[in-house]
């Protein structure tokens, strides 16, 4: 468990004329790429809070003012990469100069794998190392998962004119579903194909979807 809660009134505090508020988020910082590199080089399973704080250059009571364990950790990890890709995924939409299906399909997947995909630890992590973690990580995953079919609904609505109805739910949860198990099998291949094509293939598969 953490040494002493982070709270408002703490994080508030200087040490040697600097916010501990910004200590902690840059230690947090430090925490999270460090796991990255861990988690995607030598697995979650094979990984310790030891071996973590080594690679951060921080220590274990550092480490325990933050996360309360190494799954809370990975599932920091995991909720940054999948937040980031979010954001990629509404900019990319919100900026498309094209209001055409195909081209916001085309944009959304594009910010979508580059996102993820871009750095292969990050895809490593997202579709690798959290599966099947422990009951609590992986209900985190299905969770995470709800937030991309919601999201990829209210797309659908907001740009295609399609009600956020239960039928539309159902074609969320297989584009997603199908997205998960492309990009799962493309990140495990040896020699993996480029970004563009696996992004013209998600493209043709949300395409499919928006128009059954």
């Amino acid at each position: 468990m953490p040494t002493e809660p982070v709270t408002t009134e703490r994080a508030q505090r200087t040490y040697a004329g600097r916010p501990i508020a910004d200590r902690l988020a840059e230690r947090r910082r430090r925490f999270l790429d460090a796991a990255l590199d861990e988690f995607a080089s030598t697995g979650y399973a094979a990984s310790s809070v030891t071996s973590i704080c080594r690679a951060a250059g921080l220590s274990r009571r550092q480490f325990y003012e933050l996360f309360s364990d190494r799954e809370e950790l990975l599932i920091a990890v995991y909720d940054e990469i999948q937040g980031a890709a979010r954001d990629a995924v509404a900019s990319a939409l919100a900026q498309s100069p094209s209001q055409e299906v195909r081209d916001l399909s085309n944009a959304a997947m594009n910010a979508y794998m580059h996102s993820v995909g871009s750095d292969p630890r990050r895809a490593e992590v997202s579709f690798v190392q959290i599966v099947g973690v422990s009951p609590r990580v992986e209900q985190h995953r299905l969770d995470g998962r709800d937030e991309w079919v919601d999201f990829f609904v209210g797309a659908m609505s907001t740009f295609a004119d399609r009600p956020e109805d239960v039928r539309s739910r159902q074609l969320g949860i297989a584009f997603v579903g199908a997205l998960t198990a492309v990009v799962h099998r493309w990140s495990l291949a040896p020699e993996p194909d480029s970004l563009d094509v696996v992004v013209d293939v998600l493209t043709d598969i949300l395409l499919a979807f928006a128009e059954i």
